[in-house]
This record gives C-alpha cells, structure tokens and sequence, in this order.
C-alpha cells in the first residue's frame, strides 16, 4: 500500500526524520505501530582499511579459482577413474569411486563459486542502506533516470572493474564450470562405433548347444528340427554374456537340400543345415516359433514371419528385411563350425546399416 492509500485518521500527526533526512513516524496513541526508520550505519572493517579489504579480495579470489580446479578435477576424474572400481569412505562403506570423485568435485565447485559471491557481496560491496518511497508501477522518466543511475551506482560500488582479480578469477570460475555438464553429456554414449557390425562369431569358431552347452555334429540336427546355439567360448556366468549373446544368438535348422530356394543359403549351408540369427529385424526379439512344414520361423512379438528355404526373407510382418545367415562348415574333428561372422549387422536396422 503507498502512503497516498492510508487512510487520513491512520496518519500520524507528528513525524520526525532520521539521520538521513528521510521522514519517520512517532509512535502515538492512534498509530502505535510507527515506523521506527534505519539503523544508524556501521561501517565495516574493510571500508575503512584497504589491507582488510585486500584480505577480502584475495578470499574471494581464492575461492573462484578453487572452484576452477574443482572443474578440471571433476573432468579429469570422469576420464580417468573406470566406472567400475569402488572405494572405501568411512561411514559409508564401500561406494563406487567415480561417483565419489565426480559429486565431491562437483560440490567443491558450486559452493566454492557461491561462498565467493557471498564473501564479495558482504565485505566488499557497499552495504549502505536505502530507503525509497513506493510509487506508482507506472514509471516516471524520471524513475527510468533514476534507476539507470543508481545501476551505474552499484556497479561503480561493486568494485568490479577496480578488483581486476576478483574479475578475472570469476570469469574463469563460470566459464569453466559449464564444462562439468557437457562433460555429462558423454553417457549419452559411447559412440557404438563397430560394434553394431560384429559379433562373437569368427572362422573356427565351434557352434555349441545353448541347452546341453556342448558342441554339435551334423548328426545331432535332425531334419525339421530347430536348435538355439551360441559362439564357443561364450558362457553365462561371463559379465558380458547378455550384451554379447543379444548379438550373437543363432539358431539352425535342417532342411533338405532340394527344398533350400535361394541359391547363396544353399553355398553357406552344410548338408542341408543352415544357420540363421535369432535376433528379429524388427525391434530385436529373440525368434522362439518354428513351423516345420512350411519352413516359417515367427516373431513371437509382432508375428513378424520369415521364411528360412528362401534366404529367410519377410513373408509377413513389420520387419524391414531378411535375418542375416551365418556361413557355416564342419572341420576335421566333425564338428559344426562358423567360417566367418555375419556379412551384415544382426537385430533392428539402424541409420548407417551395411
């Protein structure tokens, strides 16, 4: 409410000014509640003696500059500490390093940046207190002057273009502080890079039973039947199992040759056994249903069909294109081997396919 709002019987009769001329309300028996005005001001140390207000200056800049260490420390942990490793922290126990390293740093740098604003505002710029009477929100011209000029006031006050130091190691400070967050930005990867393309299969690599975990002979694929395999090697209890087996599961079925449509499935196949990915070309389910008169293996997910005669080819469904086909021989020990990895990326196609 502004003074022109008051009611006149809530006006004081008598008012008085303060030591800053600025008029102030005297308590009396129909305004109780008068304004008592400002405080007489005290000054600070540093106001008066530049050694303290050096002191001061020299703090504040201590603190930026911590900060900007905080910020490359908090880069080169990110880098450098494996995500992996984990330390002991009394009372906490054993929590992982890298996140300790990176909410420790992180910390040090926002409150290092904040404690020097902090100390800068309250020791070195002007705490000088100002009354103002309210007026209306429309701005006189001569309010816009005003408040231009007492912009130009605080800036002046705020020593910012006298304390070069406090300047310079502020900029720093916000200028490298950024760097945390784009720092970030790197688990949105890492870049797949090749992976995509390859898989655990390699020439001489043995084709070994998912369920009895044994390697298979010819002789153990009966005609019609549909049998899930993985890469030699590769066991469940391995750290990277389902990342690597997402890519590598297979699954082959015997057919008879005279029925095998596609001339290259019938050259990478052996006595009739050919071997495809499990992975669905559509959004990556693993393939679980096999027709055996009609040679369609089914998508359990979105009934994306394929037929594993002709190239196992898309007869129906949302898949965008055949499952990839894994060249396979026996060697000389008469076991079924890979002789080579897939010549296309297995699953969902992706935006640089080949």
């Amino acid at each position: 409410m502004s003074s022109q709002e008051i009611p006149e019987e809530n006006v004081p009769a008598e008012r008085a000014t303060d030591e800053h001329g600025h008029a102030v309300a005297v308590a009396d028996e129909t305004n109780p509640f008068a304004d008592p005005g400002l405080p007489p001001h005290e000054h600070r140390v540093q106001d008066i003696d530049e050694r303290a207000a050096k002191r001061s200056e020299r703090m504040v800049a201590m603190l930026f500059t911590l900060s900007m260490l905080a910020t490359v420390a908090f880069i080169a942990s990110y880098v450098a500490i494996p995500n992996d490793k984990s330390i002991y922290v009394f009372p906490i126990g054993h929590i992982s390093a890298l996140n300790f390293a990176l909410g420790l740093t992180l910390g040090v740098a926002l409150f290092s940046i904040g404690a020097g604003a902090v100390h800068w505002a309250r020791t070195l710029m002007s705490d000088m207190e100002i009354a103002d009477e309210r007026h209306p929100i429309e701005a006189e011209p001569e309010v816009k002057a005003k408040v231009l000029a007492d912009f130009k006031q605080g800036a002046k006050e705020s020593a910012l273009g006298r304390r070069k130091l406090i300047r310079n190691t502020m900029f720093g400070a916000l200028a490298l502080f950024p760097l945390s967050g784009v720092m970030l930005l790197r688990d949105l990867g890492p870049l797949p890079g090749t992976k995509l393309r390859h898989t655990l299969w390699s020439k001489g690599k043995l084709l070994v039973n998912m369920n009895t975990n044994e390697p298979l002979r010819p002789s153990d694929v009966a005609v019609g039947s549909l049998t899930f395999v993985k890469p030699e090697g590769l066991e469940e209890h391995d750290e990277d199992f389902q990342q690597e087996i997402a890519k590598a599961a297979l699954m082959i079925v015997r057919l008879q040759p005279d029925n095998i449509k596609d001339k290259q499935e019938l050259e990478w196949s052996y006595e009739g056994i050919v071997a495809y990915s499990k992975i669905c070309t559509h959004v990556g389910c693993p393939i679980s249903l096999y027709e055996q008169q009609t040679h369609h293996v089914l998508c359990p997910c979105h009934q994306s069909t394929f037929d594993l005669s002709d190239g196992a080819r898309v007869i129906f469904g949302p898949a965008g294109h055949a499952l990839p086909q894994l060249r396979i021989g026996v060697n000389d020990e008469g076991y079924l081997e890979a002789l080579g990895d897939f010549d296309e990326p297995v699953g969902p196609a992706f935006w640089e396919r080949g």
